[in-house]
Order: C-alpha cells, then structure tokens, then sequence
C-alpha cells in the first residue's frame, strides 16, 4: 500500500507542457522551444516534460494564441504582431525603425520597458515570460529591385494578421494583404509579389528559390513573446514557476545569440544562390515616410501611446 501510494504521489508531481509555433524544425520560434524542451527536461530531472508542436499543426499564431487563453495549449513562441489584436500596446515593440541595432533592442526589451510589455499581456490572460527573436525584418519580392519608397509602390506584399504592419506597407505605397503561414505556395505561384521577415526565414524556407529581389530595409525588428496562459501559470508552485521562467530565458537568449551569429553566412548563401542584394536602400526616405504612424489611430490609447513615446526617447 504504501509502495502504490509513492508512485501515485510521484506521477502526481510530474507536469506535461504542450507548447506550440507555426515554423518548421529549425525555424528561430523552434530552436527556442527545442531549448526550452531540453533545458526544463534536464533541470526538472524529468518531472516537466514538453511537446512541442510545430508547423502550425495546432493553428496560425492567432489561433494558438486563442488556444493558450483558453488553456488548452500551455504555452508558445509567437511572433509579436499577432498579439496586437490582443492587446495593442505590443505595437510599440513593432514601431518601424525604433531600434538601431541588436544591442539596443536586448537593452530595451529585457529591461523596464519590455516588461511593462510583458506585463500588460496579462489583461488578455497571457503570461509574457521573455523576447526571443525573429530579427530584423527585410523586403523580398520577385518583380524588380527596391531601393527606394516610391519602387513599392503597386507591390503586393504578404503581411502578418497584425493591423500595424498593415498600416505600414499601406503607407509605403504596397498593397498589404494579411497571409497566415507558411506562404512559399502564394509566393512561387504569384498570388502575392513579395513578402518581409528576417535573413533565416530566408535560408529556412527557401525563398531564394521564388524571390529574385532582396532589400535590407531593416524597417522592423521583430520579436517574438514567449508566452504562457495566465491562469495554467498562476496554478503552478512557485518552484515550477522559477524553473520554467530560467529555462525560457535562456533558451532565449540561446536563439538569440545563434541567429546573430549565423546571418552574414545567410547573407553569403542568398548572394550564391542568386538573389540581387540591394544593401543599401534609401533608409531616410524609407523613415520618412513612415514617420507620422506615431500619431495614427493605431497609437491612440494613451497608454499605448505613452509607452510609445518612453520607447522612441529611449532608442534616440
């Protein structure tokens, strides 16, 4: 009796974390979560495991962000634009050409500032947890070279379900057109011309394959919220809180510091497989056109718009 008793109250202990993203093995939202896997796996001894479901097997980002509000997912790796419609005051993190760099963008984003952000996620019943990243965000299309603002004009070009980055491409002169993922169907048939994301989403999917232009416009430094459902995190001991939010963080800061290093071997392989690069696009006129988003309606709320302002004098 009291051996059956020991086992019951072991299995008890045990905890199992479905944690889901829309890329495939290899994409930046994975190495998170793989490291995330084997870094609670090994630190809980084998008491919290994790399964990780990934290409989208259990919907877009907006529908596993659903699902992590209603429980059923426990955690994910979402880009950050999807969570405007849950909150807008992420849009501050996707304001276009807000960050200089990498380093400014982790002094920002780990400290006060992002985590006011992660904080607010909690009125939507999300527990923001840490910023791994996607990387900073660049144009691709298969019609004609960019440097310019007035050369987009007429593209149609695949954006995230978020109302920002809508707004964004609207005002550049492109024809937005909100796409879930995966999109290398779309793009290779010409249902849309272009699209925009990070070098690794690059070199991961293939887009060199359907993509002949490549513009390093920089323009968004796109992160992604590692995130977990509010009330499945509140139930959690204090012990299990402590050892998945020190797993998360370093599994982000993991990603982060592989994709950084692995770009300019991106950069090398897109140019041999035949893309034409431009490096060096008119970014001023690129800045100036997207400068007055500050006092649209997307930044409206004054909360959102307060934390906006703390953001742009913080980057300066």
């Amino acid at each position: 009796m009291l051996i059956v008793l020991f086992f019951a109250t072991t299995a008890s202990a045990s905890m199992k974390i479905k944690l889901a993203v829309v890329t495939k093995p290899g994409s930046a939202q994975n190495i998170v979560a793989d490291k995330f896997k084997e870094l609670i796996e090994a630190r809980s001894q084998g008491e919290i495991t994790v399964k990780v479901f990934h290409s989208a097997s259990l919907g877009n980002e907006t529908e596993i962000l659903q699902q992590i509000q209603m429980g059923t997912v426990e955690m994910g790796i979402i880009t950050a634009g999807p969570f405007d419609t849950f909150d807008p005051i992420v849009r501050v993190v996707n304001y276009p050409f807000l960050f200089k760099d990498n380093d400014q963008a982790d002094l920002i984003l780990d400290g006060p500032l992002g985590q006011e952000i992660l904080k607010s996620l909690e009125t939507s019943g999300f527990k923001g947890l840490h910023f791994s990243e996607n990387g900073f965000r660049n144009l691709t299309n298969s019609k004609k070279a960019v440097k310019t603002p007035d050369d987009i004009k007429g593209l149609k070009i695949r954006v995230m379900a978020s109302a920002l980055h809508k707004t964004i491409w609207q005002t550049l002169g492109a024809n937005p057109t909100p796409m879930p993922w995966p999109i290398y169907t779309e793009l290779e048939q010409s249902v849309i011309d272009g699209q925009e994301n990070p070098l690794w989403v690059m070199e991961v999917y293939k887009f060199y394959e359907i993509q002949k232009y490549m513009t390093m416009t920089r323009h968004v430094y796109s992160s992604h919220i590692d995130v977990a459902g509010l009330k499945w995190w509140n139930a959690l001991s204090d012990d299990n809180r402590a050892l998945i939010a020190g797993a998360i963080k370093d599994a982000a800061i993991f990603q982060r510091t592989d994709n950084r290093a692995k770009n300019a071997g991106r950069m090398a392989l897109l140019g041999k497989k035949g893309m034409i690069i431009e490096q060096h696009p008119d970014v001023t006129a690129f800045r100036a056109r997207v400068a007055d988003l500050k006092n649209m309606d997307l930044y409206s709320d004054p909360r959102v718009n307060a934390l906006l302002i703390k953001m742009i004098e913080a980057t300066r």
